[in-house]
């Protein structure tokens, strides 16, 4: 049951900044005004027969317990229809929205004819959820002309408005990905405070409590409400859905094991199955949760897509018992960079793709994943050459196993897509990372972020004469990648926003890349 007492503007509705169900436009308030589905609906995980459809009841988003408000669990009715009016149901059911989930509600729809639209809707306590469109994969032998795409990645809340979200929606994309960092658990303090646009409002994260708290807040948002309604998504995290640049299970916070690491990492991973309309998953006896899958677009495209944080070692050349924090080294200084037995996907995760990708026969092969794979080195190669030890260049051995991979088992046209550095690049993901002169093997597109500041222009522009495989860069612009797929290339336009501060940000297109079968590398359209 609702307590009569909790209401949607908690807080002032937190300054102002969660809107209402009018402001969003979605569904009618109930008469006690406590409004059961003021986070949207969402679908993902298409698969040829169906897809995920999710959504969270709550009265109060942010509720200090992050239980949204609610109290006992509440039956939730569910109906898919094959038109929008939604006068032809052709599927439909009863799910109980459980305390112990936070209220939301995964379905796992099946029997569904591939490669078409449908339309879908929830109703609980006498009142109805605003409707959601999602798409089912076409047959996986199906010839298919087309697939478009809207690729997005770092949304800080704080920092800027979700106005790239709404641009998203309005593309009407076939599919939605989304490489990591969906919200920030941290908050900024006072010293950054000009940098706030809207503030969180909210402690770090650290409890399931927090970490549910800040996927309510962001999903308050109206234009990523109209983006995660318009289309199916698949979704994968980095690194501040738990905390900034954990590896494994090592924190970067000096003194905290690793024991005590994983219980803060497993809440947050709990907080993010019940946000995501990801298919069912759960925290196994180590604490792990697998989110890694392989998802079929006809013959067109496969997606791979990855875990990069969960499995991974601890960073190279940590010290102490904290082994979670990026640094620049040089090899001369840090041999452990080039150790054999560190593994960026985890060993198991590393064999999955590698089996998958000996299969593979679709088009195109697309590693989903978050973190830059080409690599950016600061020197010429020699000893005193420094790397990042956050992204693959600190599993320089790890890289070169997948990258021998793609030249041996030769999937047709793989291209990563990439998040996490809030910038965009073009890159050649080269045979030998040491080596930008060996063959290409791969293309990679890194997509800028929705919110988050970008690293020095300048800085790392200096650093590119000794990185030709590296096409295109730029930092100081936000947006996300919108990407049309077909048989004989694929089509990628960067495209930008006027201004994070602006809810109503202009859109423009960057620039526009073209990847031609059989021919791995970009070129500007």
């Amino acid at each position: 049951m609702i307590a009569s007492s909790l209401r949607l503007d908690r807080r002032a509705l937190l300054g102002g900044l969660v809107a209402t169900p009018a402001v969003l436009g979605f569904g009618r308030a109930h008469a006690s005004g406590a409004y059961v589905f003021p986070l949207g609906v969402a679908s993902g995980d298409p698969s040829p027969d169906g897809f995920v459809i999710w959504t969270r009841l709550a009265v109060d988003p942010v509720a200090p317990d992050g239980l949204g408000g609610m109290g006992a669990a509440v039956p939730v009715q569910w109906d898919v229809a094959a038109d929008e009016s939604f006068r032809r149901i052709v599927a439909a059911g009863r799910i109980m929205a459980e305390p112990a989930a936070a209220h939301s509600v995964h379905v796992e729809v099946e029997g569904l004819q591939p490669g078409r639209p449908y339309w879908y809707r929830f109703t609980a306590l006498g009142q109805q959820s605003p409707a959601g469109r999602a798409l089912t994969t076409p047959a996986p032998d199906a010839v298919v002309d087309n697939l478009s795409l809207a690729v997005a990645s770092c949304s800080n809340w704080e920092v800027g408005y979700f106005s790239a979200y709404g641009h998203m929606a309005d593309q009407a994309p076939d599919l939605t990905l989304f490489l990591g960092d969906y919200i920030y658990e941290y908050t900024r303090g006072p010293e950054r405070a000009a940098e706030v646009v809207r503030p969180y409002g909210l402690e770090e994260a650290t409890s399931l409590a927090g970490y549910r708290n800040r996927y309510a807040l962001h999903r308050t948002d109206a234009d990523l409400q109209r983006l995660h309604a318009a289309a199916p998504c698949l979704a994968v995290w980095d690194d501040h859905e738990i905390q900034d640049d954990y590896s494994g299970v090592w924190s970067k916070t000096p003194g905290v094991a690793p024991n005590d690491f994983l219980r803060r990492r497993a809440t947050g991973y709990q907080a993010f199955y019940e946000a995501m309309p990801i298919r069912r998953t759960r925290l196994d006896a180590r604490l792990q949760m697998p989110i890694y899958r392989r998802v079929r677009y006809g013959r067109l495209a496969e997606f791979f897509m990855l875990d990069g944080r969960q499995y991974r070692s601890r960073q190279a050349c940590s010290d102490g018992p904290n082994g979670g924090k990026g640094q620049i080294v040089s090899d001369a200084g840090c041999p452990d960079r080039l150790d054999p037995s560190r593994t960026f996907l985890g060993f198991e995760q590393e064999r999955w793709l590698y089996d998958g990708l000996a299969r593979a026969d679709a088009s195109w092969n697309i590693l989903g994943q978050d973190l830059v794979m080409a690599g950016l080195r600061f020197g010429d190669g020699g000893p005193d050459t420094r790397y990042w030890t956050d992204t693959w260049d600190g599993f320089p051995v790890a890289r070169d196993r997948l990258t021998q991979a793609l030249s041996i088992l030769k999937p047709r046209n793989p291209v990563v897509l990439s998040g996490d550095y809030h910038s965009f690049w073009t890159n050649d993901v080269k045979l030998d990372s040491a080596d930008p002169s060996s063959a290409t093997v791969a293309t990679e597109f890194v997509g800028t972020s929705i919110t988050s500041t970008g690293p020095s222009y300048d800085g790392l522009m200096s650093a590119m004469p000794d990185n030709p495989q590296v096409r295109f860069f730029d930092s100081r612009i936000r947006g996300y990648m919108a990407i049309d797929i077909k048989p004989d290339r694929m089509t990628t336009r960067y495209q930008t926003i006027s201004d994070v501060r602006d809810p109503k940000a202009a859109l423009s297109t960057l620039n526009t890349w073209v990847v031609e079968d059989g021919r791995p590398g970009a070129q500007l359209a």
